[in-house]
């Protein structure tokens, strides 16, 4: 593609010129973008429908009484220490893709690689925390249109088995509603860190493989740290709506 720049596109001195024009970028930057801001629109009709369901039930799940394990340490008793753990590792990734981007920029190929394995490492990491939370959950229970209580007729009963996860009223429709919408979204967005890190596979590959050393530029790294850090961000909605709010 060519990277000319016309005539309209260069900077104006004059008082009334306008300026640097804002379409001055290159186009493949630009429909990430555009696939970004579409991307955000579906994520936030999932968390705003999750908080119209949330509010809307007079009771829900206390998310400290739910999140209270770490897989293979306590079972119980360390409320949202493990989800604490997992957003570090995935913001830390964000910093390491930062650094992988700006390594591009100085042409520094080992340090793109470094800078990437450690992106990838912190990814990985975290969908295997994501798929041990998960699997925690459902031998308490909870799973798509299940939750503890799911197959039992007496109210007394229910009332009994989802007892531990509320702190007032207990609502078998507001359990069932929390175990849909979380590994709902939740897994949406794993799906989202699972492409980024193929994607970042791929721009590894293609580092090791010097094609961005023939291209001159690592633009391609730029393009896929910014589906990166979006997947980072959404992910603080999601810490916030499900596991503080």
């Amino acid at each position: 593609m060519s990277t000319t720049v016309s005539q309209l596109d260069k900077v104006k001195d004059g008082p009334w010129n306008g300026g640097r024009s804002p379409w001055n970028l290159e186009y493949g930057k630009i429909m990430m973008w555009f696939f970004l801001v579409s991307d955000a629109f579906t994520f936030s009709a999932f968390l705003i429908y999750y908080g119209a369901q949330k509010f809307a039930q007079p009771t829900w799940i206390d998310a400290d009484k739910v999140f209270q394990s770490i897989p293979g340490i306590a079972d119980s008793g360390q409320p949202l220490v493990f989800v604490g753990i997992m957003t570090f590792i995935l913001i830390m990734s964000s910093v390491t893709m930062v650094l992988a981007v700006e390594a591009g920029h100085r042409n520094s190929k080992q340090e793109v690689v470094k800078w990437m394995l450690w992106t990838i490492l912190g990814g990985l990491m975290f969908v295997g925390c994501q798929a041990l939370e998960w699997s925690h959950l459902h031998h308490q229970g909870f799973w798509f249109g299940r939750n503890p209580a799911t197959g039992m007729t007496d109210p007394a009963m229910i009332a009994e088995t989802l007892r531990p996860y509320f702190t007032n009223d207990i609502s078998y429709t507001a359990a069932l509603q929390f175990a849909n919408l979380f590994f709902t979204i939740t897994g949406f967005h794993g799906f989202h860190v699972s492409i980024g890190i193929l994607l970042n596979i791929i721009i590894l590959c293609m580092t090791l493989n010097n094609t961005f050393e023939r291209r001159g530029t690592y633009l391609m790294v730029e393009k896929v740290g910014l589906y990166w850090h979006f997947v980072d961000l959404v992910w603080v909605f999601v810490f916030t709506f499900f596991y503080l709010i």
